[in-house]
């Protein structure tokens, strides 16, 4: 029995000094950290936009004849009334003097009428002439008149089909690829020439959950609501606009609404068709707490960082986070203002590991360094 006991014992004291020899033999694991802040953030509502320009013009012709000449080059930008194409207008010359000839005409008849009216008004007042010849000049010299103002009409209309040989753009914009050659018959509104892209401004459309939709109205009646873009990648380029439009109606297939937003675009960087990154600002929340996205992590039990306490070891804590902004994670709860979580090297972690506090790109150990002070 007496041996058992002894035996027992060894075995515990043997095991005991393992385990202390293992604890202090632990290394250190140098990790990257950073600081629990508190900051004034902005409730965004992020989407997938599509680029739109801001007016589109089909340029169609609007007489039928041979296509002369285009007076621009494709994917230039064009002023509003600038000459763009134009009609061969010898046809619709001919037709001005054709016109013209046929009012001087009638002009010189309603005269001669007019003034055998008048002469037979005069010689009826004197009896010389029945009442009916006098009347019957008087039909004449109206008729012609109906037939002089007719004549305008037609002159008028001459001259606005060669206007329209001579075809100008109705916006500032963007011009695209010729949709027709010089040389080609073109014929009245049915032959397409050209398309032009007002760009400034410009309309980035994205839609939104129709969840969201009693919060962004919400917000919307107060203010115009601010909305960055900008292509996957270059965030940094972002460019600022407001939200202008709100679809009257919910997408019952996909259960989202569309929304537009219009951007002075003075440098031109938004273009028609691009795909970018839509960011709509409701508000700003004062004293939320951040941490970057890195020091999150995932487990079984959900999400968790690692804390460095005062004594430079880590513990573990559950945090639920609230939403994501750029390369921050607004924390809801789990983490104090002040406290220092680790942001790299959590893998080699497990809570009660001791750490050392290592610079960005320092290959170096900083063993002294001690966790952030709490505010």
């Amino acid at each position: 029995m007496k041996r058992q006991i002894v035996f027992i014992f060894l075995a515990v004291f043997i095991a005991t000094g393992c385990a202390k020899h293992q604890e202090a033999r632990a290394p250190i694991v140098p990790v990257l950290t950073a600081a629990v802040e508190k900051k004034t953030i902005p409730i965004e509502i992020r989407a997938i936009g599509n680029v739109e320009p801001y007016l589109t013009v089909t340029v169609l012709s609007q007489v039928d004849g041979a296509l002369q000449q285009a007076h621009f080059k494709e994917g230039e930008d064009v002023k509003k009334g600038q000459l763009l194409f134009t009609i061969d207008p010898r046809p619709f010359i001919e037709s001005v003097r054709q016109a013209e000839a046929a009012l001087l005409q009638d002009k010189r008849q309603l005269e001669f009428y007019e003034a055998q009216a008048k002469r037979y008004t005069f010689l009826v007042e004197k009896g010389a002439v029945d009442k009916n010849t006098a009347e019957q000049n008087q039909t004449l010299a109206s008729t012609q008149s109906e037939k002089v103002k007719n004549d305008k009409a037609q002159l008028e209309a001459a001259k606005l089909k060669l206007q329209y040989c001579y075809i100008r753009a109705e916006i500032d914009g963007r011009a695209g690829t010729y949709l027709t050659n010089a040389g080609t018959s073109v014929k009245t509104n049915d032959t397409k020439l050209v398309v032009l892209n007002q760009i400034m401004p410009i309309y980035v459309t994205f839609s939104v959950p129709e969840k969201d939709l009693p919060t962004i109205k919400k917000y919307s009646e107060h203010e115009k609501l601010k909305v960055s873009a900008y292509p996957p990648g270059y965030a940094k380029d972002a460019r600022e606009g407001q939200l202008t439009f709100i679809d009257n109606a919910v997408n019952t297939q996909t259960g989202m609404i569309k929304l537009k937003a219009v951007f002075a675009n003075k440098d031109k960087y938004l273009w028609p068709g691009q795909f970018l990154n839509a960011v709509m600002t409701l508000a700003m929340e004062p004293d939320a707490l951040v941490v970057p996205v890195s020091a999150v992590q995932v487990s079984q039990q959900g999400q968790y960082v690692f804390v460095v306490k005062d004594d430079m070891t880590v513990e573990t804590r559950i945090v639920k986070v609230a939403r994501e902004l750029g390369e921050e994670l607004v924390i809801e709860k789990g983490v104090n203002a002040g406290e220092t979580v680790v942001t790299d090297g959590q893998l080699k972690l497990k809570p009660g590991f001791k750490v050392s506090v290592k610079k960005p790109g320092d290959g170096q150990d900083n063993t002294t360094a001690r966790p952030q002070e709490k505010k």
